[in-house]
């Protein structure tokens, strides 16, 4: 059994370093194509409905940043799985579950209301250093999708540079289900928008666009995080 167990986890290790490499060089020549550096461009591992063994074969493989959705499963995977790693909450906000996102996380990629930004300021541990925030932009003519529209990013932005332990690091794009081209209207359009804030003096540096099925699409358009499952873990547990 012993012998088993050993082997299955070579397997883990193996297949999740060998897909890593396939992932690296997809960015990489991604990168190429629009005069990039491909080291500028952040994984982040997302471990939704994959056990703790699987990220820290992960970890090992040397993967250090880890995305969840479900705030009960990820508390449960983040007190098994300990240090060394960077937690990303990349899930919706519930402003009354902002409190455990607040403590358990270092990253969130999905602030879009003032509500959320006060509740995850006010739950932030003084003794953590402070919340590292992307303000989740909401794709075009898409009301009833998570996020923020163009018209409110700036006063949200404001607000939440002025929140203690909050440090608002930049944008979160999801586009809506469709092709490529659609897919990189959206990406170049929260780009635009992240300009403007860096034009309006903010200090943002993270540009969070990009899954397994579309990261092509992001980096042309800048993006300097993606958030990547499948092509990391394979198909998700329940999938």
């Amino acid at each position: 059994m012993a012998h088993s167990i050993r082997a299955q986890k070579i397997g883990i290790v193996t297949r999740i370093t060998e897909q890593l490499e396939r992932l690296r060089g997809r960015i990489q020549n991604a990168a190429e194509r629009s005069g990039r550096d491909s080291q500028g461009i952040r994984i982040v591992a997302v471990s939704k409905k994959h056990p703790p063994s699987a990220i820290r074969e992960a970890r090992a493989a040397g993967l250090t940043r880890f995305g969840e959705n479900y705030l009960q499963e990820a508390v449960a995977k983040i007190a098994e799985v300990g240090p060394p790693a960077e937690w990303h909450f990349i899930g919706p906000v519930q402003s009354n579950k902002a409190g455990p996102v607040a403590a358990s996380f270092d990253w969130v990629h999905t602030v879009s209301s003032e509500r959320v930004a006060r509740r995850l300021s006010a739950r932030r541990q003084d003794d953590t250093d402070a919340l590292q925030v992307c303000i989740q932009l909401r794709p075009a003519g898409a009301p009833a999708r998570a996020g923020i529209d163009e018209d409110g990013l700036a006063a949200l932005a404001e607000l939440i540079v002025e929140l203690p332990d909050l440090n608002l690091r930049g944008l979160m794009m999801m586009p809506l289900p469709g092709d490529v081209d659609d897919s990189r209207r959206e990406f170049a359009r929260a780009r635009a928008a992240f300009d403007r804030l860096r034009a309006g003096g903010h200090d943002v540096d993270t540009l969070s666009m990009g899954m397994s099925g579309d990261l092509e699409a992001a980096i042309m358009e800048g993006s300097n995080m993606v958030r990547i499952g499948t092509d990391i873990f394979g198909p998700r547990i329940n999938d």
